[in-house]
Parts: C-alpha cells; structure tokens; sequence
C-alpha cells in the first residue's frame, strides 16, 4: 500500500513552546488512520499543517494525490459545527458543493446519496438550526464529503452522539473507506479508534510515541489477561503475597482497586481469592478483560486519554 501523506520532522513553534516537535510519519492511500493524544498533545496543530491549514516552523508534508496537493482532494470535518444556520439541508451541501465546483447535475445526484446514507433524507428540505445536535453533527460529514474528497480529515465526528447515532457513523465512515478514500481520524472514543483504525499514532508534547496496528498496539504492552478487582479495604501486604504467584507481570494499586496483568486469570482466579479471604478484605467487585487501547495511552502517556 503507498503512502498518499508523507511528513518529516514537522515542527510547529509558537513564541518559545514546540507543539509539535520534528514529526515523522506516512499515512497509507486507502487506510483509516487513527490519530490519538491528550488535549493539548499537538494533534490539531499537526493535521492543520498536513492538510495546508497551518504553515510549519520547519518540515516538510509530502500529499500524493491525482490533484497534488489541491485543497479539493481534502475533505475536513471540524469538531465544532459549522453550517449555514438558515439554509436547508439540501441547500447547504448545494452551497459547499458550488464552492468545490462541482457541477451541479453531480451535485444533485450526490447529495440525496449523501442524506440517504446518514438518515437525513426527511430533513432534505429543513433548516439546520431546527434540527437536533446529533443531526447536525451528521450534516457537518456530510458538508466535508459532498466534494467526494480523495482525503477526509474527521476531527471528533463522535463527539456528543449516542450510541446509534455513533453506529450509524461509523458505517458511514466505513463505507467511505471501501469507497477508496483515505481517512484521519481523532476521536476520545478509544473504542472508536480500535474499530475503524486500520493504523493508529499516539503523540504528546508534540512528538509521536508510537505507530502501529491496534491489535499490535496492545500486544506490544503485553499478552494475557488483565483482572481488575475492586476491594472495601486494602492492605499493604496484599500486594506482596499476590506478586509471589506465578505468572503475573505487574500489578497496580489504586486506593481500594488493582489492576493485575497475569497470563491466564482464569486459571488464577482461586488462588488471588483465596489470598484476598486470607487477608480478610471485603470483594466488591472483579472482572476479566483483554489489553484496550486504553492500557496502551496510559503505558505510554501516564494518563488516561481524556485527562488534560
């Protein structure tokens, strides 16, 4: 698979702080690229210079497509909304289409697919300030891609919806993809990114922490199982006595909750309640589950991806 976006040692500098500091990457044509950090990580900062929003302090951004790098061949989705509050649906899309110069016989073909897709068709001829916040969400993917862009750049797109509107998304994004279009994606939603990345970067502090496949991501941190246990009250000696099992790679304690990473929890299970009924500790509750992209960020980061 070729790479359609290029960057090396992209530097972004403002007055004395490097947002984002000597980046290098390459999205593949095709892929859905998952672009993930904590507020304030540089992850905006970057796209803007990838997409030619944004000029850098210095590196270069290296766009292969049949328009070079025409602003045309990309589409942005923004995390705020913008749209013409007092046109229509069906006007709007007209409106943005007109500016990407799309003729209008392509335009009035594209844009019912369009509202089909994301179950807009019976608001085709409502204004958008009367309609709901997820709808609207959904206009704002439809304004970037009206110009069949061979690049879209979704900043947040799931931001604020609920569940099924979050699905049907999804789809969306995934029929965009089959349709041959290169997608970068930010989004807080780690399973989001885990669902639709085909790659995923982590950055912070402006530099990139690491780039990979999501099921590599969590490997890379460790196989196995992670336990979670909730307790009323804990002890010192807890820890300890559970570190001395074998096959367990760490275990972290927070408060009154642990988190173990062992190779096969089911098969320990008896043996850590057992030493919890030694210690006299009171189970609130446990649970079993696979390496998330969470784990990775925090591994990574040292925070939870929402935190700032």
């Amino acid at each position: 698979m070729t790479e359609i976006i290029t960057i090396e040692n992209l530097t972004k500098v403002y007055d004395d702080t490097r947002v984002v500091d000597n980046l290098t990457l390459s999205v593949k044509k095709g892929e859905i690229f998952g672009f993930l950090g904590p507020n304030g990580a540089g992850k905006s900062t970057s796209i803007n210079m990838m997409v030619g929003l944004l000029t850098p302090t210095s590196g270069t951004v290296k766009i292969e497509t049949k328009e070079g790098q025409s602003r045309a061949s990309i589409g942005i989705c923004p995390q705020e909304i913008i749209l013409w509050q007092h046109l229509t649906c069906y006007e709007n899309l007209m409106m943005m289409g007109k500016m990407y110069e799309v003729e209008k016989s392509i335009l009035k073909e594209r844009i019912p697919e369009i509202l089909q897709k994301l179950q807009l068709t019976d608001k085709k001829d409502e204004q958008i300030h009367n309609l709901s916040g997820g709808m609207k969400r959904r206009m704002n993917i439809a304004m970037a891609t009206i110009h069949d862009p061979e690049i879209l750049v979704l900043d947040e797109p799931s931001e604020g919806l609920d569940p099924q509107s979050r699905r049907l998304l999804w789809e969306y994004i995934k029929d965009e993809k089959k349709s041959g279009k290169t997608i970068i994606l930010t989004t807080h939603l780690l399973d989001e990114a885990d669902m639709l990345s085909d790659t995923i970067a982590i950055i912070d502090h402006g530099q990139l922490l690491k780039m990979d496949t999501p099921e590599n991501l969590k490997k890379s941190i460790g196989e196995g199982d992670i336990l979670e246990i909730e307790l009323q009250d804990m002890t010192k000696e807890l820890p300890l006595k559970l570190e001395q099992l074998d096959d367990i790679t760490t275990i972290k304690v927070d408060d009154n909750h642990l988190t173990i990473r062992l190779l096969d929890a089911i098969t320990k299970l008896p043996d850590i309640i057992h030493i919890i009924e030694d210690e006299k500790l009171n189970l609130n509750d446990i649970s079993i589950r696979q390496n998330t992209l969470e784990d990775v960020f925090i591994e990574l980061t040292g925070r939870a991806l929402r935190e700032n």
